[in-house]
């Protein structure tokens, strides 16, 4: 099993510099083998594969007008050609829209380390080749600081998977696989139904209720702030309108302008973390009762979109990012994860008697059944209905 992790980096600004450089120089090589396959593939010919484009780039090496290639770490070059007629075959294959080129702007910089280069302690990392020098001095450039103390497991042992060196707009991040052990336990309890929805997050069978974290104040006040930057800076770029001799209005961004864009960034990201990490602890909650299994809901989450009063809610709410995680949970800890068809009626149902009801609308918080006259929440009695689902 491999079992992934994510940890930022603290690089100095020599380090950052360095890093943008390598992430160039992916981009570069990416976009080289994209280049080489489509001029290929309007001659006429075959499927170049990445062992003919990384002959050919070697042979660009040794020209004065690519020497400078030979300052960064080969892997990072090989990996990016791969990548990309990986992104090739896919196309061809119908798993993916034709690649695109990668521009400085709209790509997120990202580059590979090798396997057997890297190296891990509870305080850094060492990456290859970020400095071209070989003395001892000059090789602590190439070590840089975690945030987190002893967060991947390192040693000798330890077999690492696709680590890759990322940055999110703010910070950049190491994210490694690691070959772990499944884990299993020695009881389990009773398994569990999961219900979503937008007044509560998630219902459980068990009585466990998880209300939606953008009803709570911490939440509202930065969406709130976030608005009023965001209004902010519409002004600010009406104000810096000009208008060119057609007579058509172009819009000048200001070191102001940049400023208040980097705030609402920085605002943005601490919604999405606020949010990622509430999910964590719900799915990690979760497992942690030992369920002998999990039973979930597939939603039609793009048909609830359509509703225009309840989109806006259903988006915020990122069910899918919560299967992800229950998904690959469950299967680090040996549980079983049921997922119902969206056509079984877990909320028309009576978990009592079985009778299923023709209608129920979105205001009827309260289940009702005319059968045996049980009345309970009709979030509770979904999660009951797809606990019981699985006996």
């Amino acid at each position: 099993m491999i079992r992934a992790y994510k940890v930022m980096l603290l690089p100095n600004n020599k380090q950052k510099t360095k890093l943008f450089q390598c992430a160039g120089v992916a981009r570069w090589a990416y976009n080289f083998a994209l280049a080489q396959q489509q001029e290929n593939d309007k001659q006429g010919g075959k499927f170049l594969s990445d062992g003919e484009l990384r002959k050919r780039l070697t042979q660009l090496k040794q020209t004065k007008e690519y020497s400078w290639l030979n300052q960064f770490s080969n892997n990072i070059t090989k990996q990016a050609i791969k990548d990309a007629c990986q992104a090739y075959k896919n196309f061809f294959e119908g798993r993916a829209k034709f690649p695109k080129f990668k521009t400085k702007k709209r790509t997120r910089p990202s580059f590979y380390q090798d396997t057997s280069k890297i190296k891990i302690t509870d305080t850094h990392v060492k990456l290859e080749k970020l400095t071209p020098s070989k003395k001892k001095n000059r090789q602590t450039f190439n070590w840089i600081r975690l945030a987190e103390r002893g967060r991947i497991p390192h040693g000798a042992h330890i077999k690492y998977v696709n680590p890759r060196i990322v940055f999110d707009g703010m910070n950049w991040f190491l994210t490694i696989g690691v070959e772990e052990a499944e884990v299993k336990h020695g009881t389990y309890n009773e398994g569990i139904g999961i219900d979503l929805g937008v007044k509560s997050f998630a219902t459980v069978s068990n009585g466990m209720t998880f209300p939606n974290i953008h009803h709570m104040p911490q939440v509202k006040k930065l969406e709130k702030q976030m608005k009023r930057m965001q209004r902010k800076i519409s002004r600010k770029y009406e104000m810096n309108k000009i208008q060119t001799e057609r007579g058509e209005f172009r819009y000048r961004k200001t070191e102001n302008i940049k400023k208040l864009e980097f705030l609402v960034l920085k605002k943005r990201r601490r919604l999405k973390n606020t949010q990622l990490n509430y999910t964590h602890h719900i799915t990690t909650t979760l497992v942690k009762t030992k369920p002998a299994y999990v039973v979930m809901e597939d939603l039609n989450t793009s048909g609830m979109l359509k509703n225009r009063k309840l989109s806006k809610a259903i988006q915020q709410q990122t069910f899918h990012e919560f299967k992800r995680q229950m998904t690959y949970k469950c299967a680090w800890h040996g549980i079983e994860l049921i997922v119902v068809d969206r056509f079984y009626p877990s909320s028309k149902m009576c978990s009592r008697c079985g009778h299923v009801k023709e209608k129920l609308s979105l205001s009827e918080r309260t289940y009702r059944c005319e059968a045996c006259g049980i009345e309970m929440d009709r979030d509770l009695n979904a999660s009951i209905n797809l606990k019981n689902y699985a006996k």
